[in-house]
């Protein structure tokens, strides 16, 4: 009888589709895994001695709700000369989903609509339906560029929120500096919070990273550690926008999270002193060899400029995404089918965050495949 206790709030969304492919995945005997969404490289040694250093020094206890004050200060300066904002104000978060949390559950009333791009980030819809939200899908397909009379259209009354996510998860697409500043512009027009995911800012190959918040200054921007410095697991987010929904999420933190943790910030701030850019440029190479290999099998794929996915279209008469995902776990080679991220399912995702032999035996695979 007891699920008869279920909130109405976990109907609204299933992970089914995701298990399914990994309880597949987990008869594969060497398997060649590129449906990784966190860094191959290690964390740097210096991060590494820091967190061990405020470990031993027993700074285990709580630390303010909004951050250790160091870190706080040298973020808030960076975002000061970045854009001169007087109003922006910074919060460190359990993880950049917590700040996603804590996002939603301060600006959606239930019935609220939220406006998520397609492809997307398979957390956006359920944290939408989580806070009783409803979401409204853009479609980018089939370049993932963003349409703004699409997203003027989708507008409504009800419009509370834009979700943007620039480097994508799953598709790698950075959006251009005309689309950013036209979504920017649309948002602030129509007195809609615009939401800017931008965890994997590190990893934006051709260009620097385009943010909404030079646009719109009550952009709210969403950034984390996990990704640049491969610390998925550490759980450290930051937040930046205007200071009233900074003091409103951080009322929400104090009630859900508590804090960040405390040692790892400590860990974070020797981190923004470790340059990361040849991992970047690493990366960006791996990128190259992917994209060449699947248009070389006849793959049609969008140029990706960032984070270290790509989402290229299952070959005509291949099936669906998550058809064409079975046969490859057949092949030992694990991807993520397109209808994980999105409505359609007629793509997959690719992650290159694997060393390039094991890339090279994918891309083996694919051309089986084709």
């Amino acid at each position: 009888m007891s699920h008869h206790w279920l909130a109405q709030r976990t109907l609204q969304f299933d992970s089914s589709g995701i298990r399914k492919v990994f309880d597949l995945a987990a008869k594969m005997k060497n398997p060649i895994n590129l449906s990784i969404g966190q860094p191959d490289f290690p964390v740097p040694d210096e991060v590494k001695q820091a967190a061990i250093d405020a470990i031993r020094a027993d700074r285990n206890g709580y630390s303010q709700t909004q951050g250790i004050p160091l870190l706080r200060e040298r973020l808030q300066a960076d975002l000061d000369r970045a854009y001169g904002h007087p109003d922006r104000r910074v919060l460190v978060t359990s993880g950049t989903s917590g700040a996603l949390v804590l996002a939603l559950l301060a600006l959606v009333d239930p019935g609220d609509e939220v406006i998520i791009f397609d492809p997307y980030f398979v957390m956006y819809p359920a944290l939408v339906a989580k806070v009783g939200g409803k979401a409204v899908y853009v479609e980018t397909y089939p370049d993932f560029k963003i349409d703004i009379d699409k997203v003027a259209a989708a507008i409504t009354p009800r419009t509370k929120l834009i979700l943007f996510n620039s480097p994508s998860n799953p598709t790698g697409v950075v959006a251009a500096p005309e689309e950013t500043k036209a979504l920017a512009e649309l948002a602030a027009r129509h007195n809609v919070a615009l939401l800017s995911d931008e965890i994997y800012r590190l990893f934006t190959y051709d260009g620097p990273l385009p943010s909404p918040a030079q646009w719109n200054a009550d952009a709210i921007v969403v950034d984390g550690f996990s990704k640049s410095y491969a610390v998925t697991g550490w759980r450290l987010g930051w937040v930046h926008g205007p200071a009233a929904i900074i003091d409103k999420m951080t009322m929400l933190q104090q009630y859900t999270f508590v804090c960040a943790p405390h040692p790892l910030q400590w860990a974070a701030l020797a981190a923004l002193e470790v340059d990361m850019s040849a991992h970047a440029a690493d990366y960006s190479n791996r990128r190259r060899m992917v994209l060449e290999g699947l248009r070389q099998a006849g793959y049609e794929v969008a140029t990706a400029g960032g984070a270290f996915y790509v989402f290229p279209h299952v070959p005509a008469g291949r099936g669906s995404g998550h058809e064409f995902v079975a046969r490859a776990i057949e092949n030992e080679l694990l991807i993520i089918p397109g209808g994980i991220f999105s409505r359609r399912d007629t793509h997959f995702r690719l992650s290159y965050a694997a060393p390039p032999a094991t890339l090279e035996r994918g891309l083996d695979v694919l051309r089986k495949l084709a």
